[in-house]
């Protein structure tokens, strides 16, 4: 008479994938949501040189609308990321500069840069 072993076996599910990748993926997302749309990147690039204003960014980013070009400031003012100082002039001076937090960002610009010219 022959025994059967009965061995169970489990499938990949969500209890048995690590911890560290999902607080990961929570991280990525956060930090994507912070930065923000498709012309953050671009303005942060303009803005690690130094205080800019609109129209300094505006010349400088090819293809960017004066509308996304303020979208994309309030958002990333929003998310402390980049500070606006306003002026009281005749029209009104607005500079923009990045707040600590969005000097952090720096590295990381610099690594997908580096990614690119690797791969693309």
């Amino acid at each position: 008479m022959t025994t059967l072993k009965t061995v169970k076996t489990t499938s990949l599910s969500s209890n048995h994938i690590p911890k560290e990748p999902q607080i990961i993926e929570c991280s990525v997302e956060r930090t994507l949501e912070v930065i923000g749309g498709k012309w953050s990147f671009l303005v942060l690039r303009e803005l690690f040189c130094g205080t800019r204003r609109f129209g300094e960014l505006q010349r400088q980013i090819n293809g960017i609308s004066p509308k996304s070009l303020t979208d994309t400031l309030r958002h990333l003012e929003e998310q402390g990321v980049l500070e606006r100082t306003a002026y009281a002039t005749v029209p009104v001076t607005v500079e923009y500069k990045l707040t600590p937090k969005g000097q952090d960002l720096h590295q990381i610009l610099k690594e997908m840069k580096l990614w690119s010219a690797k791969w693309t």
